[in-house]
């Protein structure tokens, strides 16, 4: 359907909530799934020796049980394997009382110290030991890590595979696990009957080859492939940051090399969506030339090649990035999130303390903890509506199991409030504004020459977090850092925002190509400088594009696969001119069928227009400065209206 947007208070506000400067998100990791393997099934399992522990040489039947015996490979540097721990906590309670013995064989180079580390940390309750020369990953043909195998009291193998279907593909999770696969096994095996379905489908990190034969030197980590990892990569996949392994090393990079090869090659990485649009400075992608170097490296067998070759390892900064800021606020308490579950979304409000107006013209934000936080927005609020929900979170008589505790509140997706210009101290400034937001590889974000943003006295930041889990219990303390204008500001930052859906929007459940679609025109002369278009889990496509007074439609950005874990705003290489009574229009696509992965209802539902993540919206921001001596502080729904 079509309609011309009604943009007013509560609409820009509500459209905020999605508002995200620079958004990359955590790496994924490891190449395209493998096929369900039969490999090894109904024969029995040598009995694989290990490497020495305390003076003696274990062999995998001294971890049989008297019924059967589960053995899993992980990987600790594989974000799949690790977020099954508590999983794997609980099936190893209920079946130890069984007769079900459990072992973990890490198939990596991990030393043991490390390994019996990680393995405290995820509260891993059964043995985990090296197989690092995959000696036992040979023998039961595994594949990926987490993959598990259930041999029954005779050593024969019974069940391989996942432990359940909590993911369809790699770090892509279904709304809800249906099938318990290793559950249904063990069930099956200690009541003596047969397993139904004795293989399935293993998602998760490739496990190297145990032998990796060199074909060629031409092309070389150190001369060839390092260079790149340390331009396009390492800024993530770094020890103590996001990215869920590190690429600092030839063997590190060894270990990855097929999943680099596939991510790059499918161009998931590095996280770039745009098709279409201007040239934008903060672009990433690799060339044709990098890509063929990749590529030919990993079939070449990976050659290390001369270390003599090798570039100056990369610095990175430590302190601000930008300089000591005017301002720091940040989050008073360490906030503790749980090992597992669904990701939390977690609004801090931090007060600024501020006696009089101030212009910021540049912010940085420093999580206390990389691993978790998966992106920041960042807001003001005039209200003290945020204080209020804060107040009553701390009051609440909290529950005994909850995982997730410490300052702040919860929230969905947004504020937690639909601000309303009524409640502003003073009627010139906003209840709500935006500061933009954070991800991963941001190194801080200043605002054009000459502009910034007003952040009212008295206002207090509210930072709203998004939080992944790693598996095990994490804690966080997020703090941001304001560089207040020196000069006088003459062109203030306005966030211009057209809507695609109203609030009677409805979205049929079964409909896989959805249409929603909205327009609204500038009020005066602008330079456009970024765009993010905004939609939730049912979207597919969105398209924001502009057309000047009398002139042809420019692309400002367009998405042919939406995914909503990698939205972000795309700047400008140079600002784009909007002349005054410019068209802004958005255009998506929505997929409410169920075949539809992201979709959260199963079956799925009417969605109607709001806030929380089982609704839609679609709206586009623009980041805009004026050109003239008229500010631009709103897009018209008419392009007759004054």
């Amino acid at each position: 359907m079509s309609r011309a947007a009604h943009i007013g208070l509560t609409g820009a506000v509500l459209a905020m909530v999605g508002v995200l400067v620079g958004f990359s998100g955590p790496a994924r990791t490891s190449a395209a799934d493998p096929d369900v393997s039969t490999d090894r099934l109904n024969k029995e399992i040598e009995n694989v020796k290990f490497a020495a522990i305390d003076g003696k040489t274990p062999a995998l039947r001294d971890f049989a049980g008297e019924k059967g015996t589960v053995v899993v490979f992980l990987s600790f540097d594989c974000p799949v394997s690790n977020s099954y721990a508590g999983t794997l906590a609980e099936l190893h309670k209920t079946y130890s009382a069984k007769g079900v013995k459990f072992l973990a064989l890490v198939p990596t180079d991990d030393s043991a110290e490390r390994i019996a580390k990680k393995a405290a940390d995820f509260k891993l309750p059964f043995p985990v030991i090296s197989d690092s020369k995959l000696d036992a990953a040979e023998a039961f043909k595994a594949i990926v890590t987490p993959e598990a195998f259930v041999l029954d009291h005779n050593h024969v193998l019974r069940y391989r595979g996942r432990i359940d279907n909590q993911y369809y593909g790699r770090l892509k999770k279904n709304p809800q696990v249906t099938e318990r696969d290793l559950r249904d096994a063990l069930e099956a095996l200690t009541a003596g009957k047969n397993v139904s379905a004795p293989a399935t489908r293993a998602i998760g990190c490739h496990i190297d080859a145990k032998e990796r034969k060199v074909t060629a030197d031409t092309v070389t980590y150190h001369r060839d492939v390092l260079p790149i990892l340390q331009k396009h990569c390492q800024s993530c996949h770094r020890p103590g940051d996001v990215g869920p392994f590190a690429l600092m090393t030839y063997k590190q990079a060894l270990n990855w090399a097929s999943d680099i090869v596939h991510y790059t090659q499918s161009k998931e990485m590095p996280p770039w969506k745009p098709s279409a649009g201007p040239e934008f400075k903060n672009a990433r992608s690799l060339t044709a030339r990098e890509l063929d170097t990749l590529a030919l490296w990993e079939k070449t067998g990976c050659p290390e090649g001369d270390p003599k070759d090798a570039p100056a390892p990369v610095k990175f900064p430590d302190g601000w990035r930008l300089g000591e800021p005017d301002l720091v606020v940040e989050v008073p308490d360490d906030f503790h999130v749980g090992a597992a579950g669904k990701d939390t979304f977690r609004c801090f409000v931090l007060p600024t303390g501020l006696k009089e107006d101030k212009f910021v013209v540049a912010y940085e934000v420093r999580p206390g903890n990389a691993t978790v936080v998966h992106h920041t927005l960042n807001y003001f609020d005039t209200t003290g509506k945020a204080r209020k929900l804060e107040t009553a979170e701390r009051e609440r008589k909290k529950l005994a199991d909850e995982l997730d505790r410490g300052p702040g509140y919860p929230v969905a997706m947004g504020l937690g409030f639909i601000p309303n210009q009524a409640d502003a101290p003073r009627p010139e400034i906003p209840a709500v504004g935006s500061l933009g937001g954070w991800a991963p590889g941001q190194l801080g974000t200043q605002f054009p020459e000459s502009s910034g943003v007003l952040l009212p006295k008295e206002a207090e930041i509210v930072l709203q977090v998004h939080y992944h889990r790693t598996g095990k219990p994490e804690k966080d303390r997020t703090k941001v850092g304001l560089y207040f204008a020196k000069k006088p500001v003459e062109r203030p930052w306005t966030t211009l925002v057209v809507g695609g859906m109203s609030p009677l929007t409805l979205i049929p459940a079964g409909k896989a190509k959805h249409v929603e679609k909205g327009s609204a025109w500038t009020t005066a002369d602008a330079n456009l400088h970024s765009v993010m278009p905004h939609m939730h889990l049912l979207g597919r496509s969105v398209k924001v594009s502009m057309t000047p007074p009398g002139g042809e439609t420019v692309v400002l950005v367009d998405i042919k696969d939406w995914d909503y874990n990698w939205q972000e705003s795309y700047w400008f290489a140079k600002p784009v001119f909007a002349k005054a009574g410019t068209r802004i229009d958005v255009e998506a696509v929505f997929d409410n069928s169920d075949k539809n992965p992201h979709n959260p209802s199963n079956p799925p539902k009417l969605v109607r227009f709001g806030e929380e993540t089982t609704n839609e919206m679609l709206f586009g921001f623009l980041g805009a400065t004026p050109t003239g001596k008229d500010r631009v502080r709103t897009l018209r729904s008419d392009p007759n209206k004054k």
